[in-house]
């Protein structure tokens, strides 16, 4: 299952025939054949290339990428890789804008869902398709929903690597003392019937919440966006008509806001998954991504289960890929895949699955007989994998506008934190995205016709 490796000698040794060939239809003939490289100059000549990758993951996740770059570069003697943590995926999108710019960015780089288009628009990512290739990597194995997000035209610019979806998390022993079934909510109306019961007060102060939603530095865009499906609204279209006024969008923030100022069993929050680690809420919706420091720190038994329904179900998908910058030397953009390649592998995807929760981004992964393993022994893993193939890509707004996630989170927290009327926020946030999205359009009509 292992993808092709490409190896530098070869690479170095074909380079070599070519000039030979070259030569020869030129007719021109050295007068001495060139000595051979000794002692330090051979090893020179064999040294391995040096790539450097940026990415943006601290703690157990972190952990478990700097493993696979210790993996990648002791299978091989050819290319190594130099890993460089640069900050949250804000951070490390920001600095290789300045790095392009002033012409030290990486040759590798993560990037979010939000962020990679725009680095696309500005023609700043390879093109892959090639590359792929080359390496026999098989495009078919990897999930549709995810390898499909990163296409443009036909084309490859992102591969999917740190793939998350949001599911929903809850509290076994809460649950258990609120005398709930051992299961998450199969719809929020049967939340809404339960989430008083799991309710802890301290005198007039909610010592625990039922539920609670995050910020909008913590992404509550990203876990509102399913939220609007379920209702039957959206954010936008994919031609980014907005559509954040319409009256199904505008019941679901509606809905937002109620949980926490009407109902008054749900709360904002700075971190979801510290308070919820913390036995500070009972349950919330979470990435995947989570999972693993939640498995590693969580001091009692937690459940996973699909996300609640409504009118619909709905589930986006979420987290960040790997791509090549455009300004990488040709002559290193095979190495550079060689790398994605080796730790996007099914045998890669498994160890980073296992270790930090994030979604396999590979299909045949799921059939490893360690997988099977570790499904048994952790099922909650195993609900996020069922759930990925209900899942869509997100809605344009928050992914291809400028600082669209942001606007939306924005808004979202002056109606669960400021209590602001929802319809009159929404509008004011699709003004906005409206405003922002306009040079995105006239970008991808330079661009892509």
């Amino acid at each position: 299952m292992f993808e092709k490796t490409l190896s530098r000698r070869t690479l170095l040794k074909g380079m070599t025939a070519g000039v030979g060939v070259l030569t020869l239809a030129g007719c021109t003939v050295p007068a001495a054949p060139a000595a051979a490289p000794q002692g330090n100059a051979a090893s020179a000549a064999m040294e391995a290339l040096t790539l450097v990758l940026w990415s943006s993951f601290t703690g157990k996740n972190g952990e478990a990428e700097t493993e696979l770059v210790k993996r990648f570069n002791e299978s091989q003697d050819d290319v190594k890789i130099d890993y460089q943590f640069q900050g949250s995926y804000e951070e490390t999108a920001q600095k290789v804008t300045a790095a392009l710019q002033a012409g030290t960015a990486p040759d590798i780089s993560l990037l979010s869902d939000v962020w990679w288009f725009k680095f696309y628009l500005n023609q700043s990512l390879a093109a892959l398709d090639d590359l792929l290739v080359a390496q026999q990597v098989d495009l078919a194995d990897y999930q549709d929903s995810l390898i499909n997000e990163g296409v443009r035209q036909g084309v490859h610019y992102w591969i999917p690597f740190a793939r998350s979806t949001p599911l929903f998390y809850f509290n076994r022993e809460k649950w258990a003392a609120a005398g709930l079934p051992d299961r998450g909510p199969e719809t929020w109306d049967e939340f809404m019937e339960w989430a008083p019961g799991l309710v802890e007060m301290d005198g007039g102060e909610m010592k625990t919440a039922a539920f609670s939603h995050p910020d909008g530095a913590s992404y509550i865009a990203w876990l509102f966006q399913p939220v609007t499906w379920q209702w039957g609204g959206s954010f936008s279209a994919p031609d980014f008509t907005m559509h954040m006024t319409d009256e199904e969008t505008v019941a679901a923030g509606q809905f937002y806001k109620d949980t926490v100022h009407t109902y008054q069993w749900a709360r904002p929050s700075k971190d979801i998954g510290a308070d919820f680690i913390g036995g500070l809420t009972a349950a919330a919706m979470m990435s995947t991504g989570s999972m693993g420091g939640i498995k590693a720190n969580a001091a009692f038994d937690f459940g996973t289960a699909f996300l609640p329904k409504k009118d619909n179900f709905g589930c986006c998908t979420g987290g960040a890929g790997l791509a090549i910058l455009s300004n990488t030397p040709t002559q290193k953009q095979p190495a550079a895949m060689q790398y994605i390649a080796f730790v996007s592998s099914p045998e890669s995807t498994a160890y980073w699955s296992q270790n930090t929760g994030y979604m396999p981004v590979r299909k045949s992964v799921l059939d490893l007989p360690e997988m099977q393993v570790y499904f048994d022994e952790f099922p909650q893993f195993k609900t996020a994998v069922e759930q990925l193939p209900l899942t869509q890509p997100q809605d344009s707004a928050r992914v291809f506008v400028p600082n669209g996630d942001q606007i939306i989170g924005k808004g979202l927290e002056r109606i669960t934190v400021q209590s602001e009327d929802v319809a009159t926020v929404f509008a004011e946030v699709q003004a906005t995205l409206e405003s922002e999205a306009q040079p995105v359009v006239a970008a991808l009509a330079a661009i892509e016709g």
